[in-house]
């Protein structure tokens, strides 16, 4: 199976386009193809990339956001650096109260916008990689009550289930502008969605 895995990918066109345009993985494109449809992220904007490694989210952040903007980084794992003096990186654990804070420390306050292409630790089984993907996109609204401005955007990954209607009711409540979509770059045969939540309402301040 890995072997096939590691053919597959070298016929990737996105994988091929990664190594040619120089981007540190395929999923640059997703992020690239959602920001020129809904403008997430701004010249200027401080933006916290969730489960940034390899670093290819980050990476388009970086180039979006430009000089006057600053990208944050966290993962579990190390990442390589950018060269960039407006990146910074976080070796944590993003749901903790702890990460979060550090967050706010390093951001100077709340951030204009939240990416996340994580994902859970993966078993196999649809059902539980559903549920674990869920948890981790509500811990991810957790974060938006904490760190993301008023008016601020998400993105982020979930993988599609019987949950999914529940988290996306959830999101209303607190963004004006809710989309989902599945970006040309996706992989067909997953049953990963990218939901969009734009002008955000801190309802914690309500």
């Amino acid at each position: 199976m890995g072997k096939q895995w590691q053919v597959q990918k070298k016929k990737d066109p996105y994988y091929k386009r990664a190594k040619g345009e120089n981007y540190r993985s395929r999923a640059s494109f997703k992020l690239l193809q959602l920001n020129k449809k809904y403008k997430i992220i701004k010249k200027g904007n401080n933006v916290v990339d969730l489960g940034a490694v390899p670093g290819g989210w980050s990476q388009v952040a970086l180039e979006k956001v430009e000089e006057e903007g600053m990208v944050l980084g966290i993962d579990l794992q190390k990442i390589k650096p950018f060269p960039e003096e407006n990146f910074h990186f976080i070796k944590g654990d993003f749901t903790k109260e702890e990460t979060q804070r550090k967050i706010i420390d390093i951001m100077g306050g709340t951030v204009d916008a939240i990416i996340s292409d994580a994902s859970p630790s993966l078993s196999g089984i649809k059902d539980v990689d559903h549920l674990r993907s869920i948890d981790l996109a509500e811990s991810t609204i957790d974060i938006c009550d904490n760190i993301l401005e008023e008016n601020g955007n998400l993105i982020m990954k979930v993988f599609q289930g019987n949950e999914f209607k529940n988290l996306l009711e959830k999101m209303k409540k607190r963004f004006k502008i809710l989309k989902t979509t599945k970006p040309s770059s996706s992989r067909k045969r997953s049953s990963e969605m990218y939901v969009i939540g734009l002008k955000y309402v801190n309802l914690t301040e309500k």
